[in-house]
């Protein structure tokens, strides 16, 4: 069977990806934020996983607000992605793992999730930023899966759903036929307003406790519903949903985990940045 060696959540700000093409890494603004991978890159290094499980959320790319699945899922050979507007330089395709990919499907849909299958789908900087940033060099080398969760248009997904939804989906890795090894990747986040009369909303104690308890509490935010989660951490911070997915894969099983390192910095473009990576423990 797989094996899943823990997870990562990371943030997916456009700016950091134009950073990471102009070589911005030491820049006093920068630093701080990109001085949180070296430890988790040498921990991916050494542990070699072969597929990223990445949950992300489209910004209108692959998904509009005229079609806003709840959830959905690729089942591509590859992804690519293409000019959002931000000014990121557009990535060679991210390799699919169709295999894994319909057996995570038949597995939700068996467990009762309604899923959106996606055998073509553009993936944007919530899925290209994060992985060039967990293996910065030209070619990705691991093969992927995305799976989207909407946090755009409301009705959104309850915290306690997606986190049932990453459980499932961890579940399904550990089941699948394969020796390869396998990373969940939760992006977004973290707390940031954008828009509107609290554009700029930052809620550090709250990212914080969030991030604490990922390890050792890791249902703690799902006792808040979708409006209380936007009413601490702003309209766009409900992107933390995909860190939750992210540890709800871990939690299969004994579901104990080892921090492998963290860093939180802000803000970034008005946004909360945090990375953690989390061993899965037998």
């Amino acid at each position: 069977m797989a094996q899943l060696i823990g997870g990562v959540a990371t943030s997916h700000i456009p700016s950091i990806g134009n950073a990471i093409a102009k070589g911005l890494q030491q820049d006093p603004y920068w630093k701080p934020f990109f001085d949180g991978f070296p430890p988790i890159r040498q921990w991916l290094g050494e542990q070699k996983p072969d597929v990223a499980v990445v949950f992300y959320n489209d910004h209108g790319l692959n998904f509009f607000l005229d079609k806003m699945p709840t959830f959905a899922i690729g089942a591509a050979p590859e992804y690519r992605n293409a000019d959002e507007g931000w000014g990121i330089p557009t990535l060679p395709p991210h390799v699919g793992e169709p295999d894994l990919s319909w057996h995570l499907i038949n597995h939700l849909v068996e467990h009762e999730f309604d899923l959106v299958t996606c055998q073509e789908m553009l993936v944007d900087h919530a899925f290209t930023v994060p992985l060039k940033l967990l293996w910065p060099q030209e070619h990705c080398p691991v093969t992927t899966v995305p799976i989207c969760i909407n946090t755009v248009q409301f009705p959104l997904p309850s915290a306690k759903r997606v986190y049932a939804l990453g459980k499932a989906v961890g579940a399904a890795i550990q089941s699948w036929d394969s020796d390869k090894r396998v990373v969940v990747v939760g992006t977004g986040g973290l707390s940031h307003q954008l828009d509107g009369e609290r554009a700029g909303f930052i809620n550090k104690a709250f990212d914080l406790q969030f991030m604490d308890s990922l390890q050792n509490n890791p249902e703690w935010a799902t006792q808040f519903s979708i409006h209380e989660l936007v009413e601490k951490t702003g309209t766009q911070g409900v992107e933390l949903l995909m860190w939750l997915a992210m540890r709800g894969a871990l939690s299969t099983g004994g579901g104990t985990v080892r921090k492998v390192h963290g860093n939180y910095h802000i803000p970034i473009s008005n946004t909360a940045t945090g990375v953690l990576a989390l061993a899965s423990e037998a």
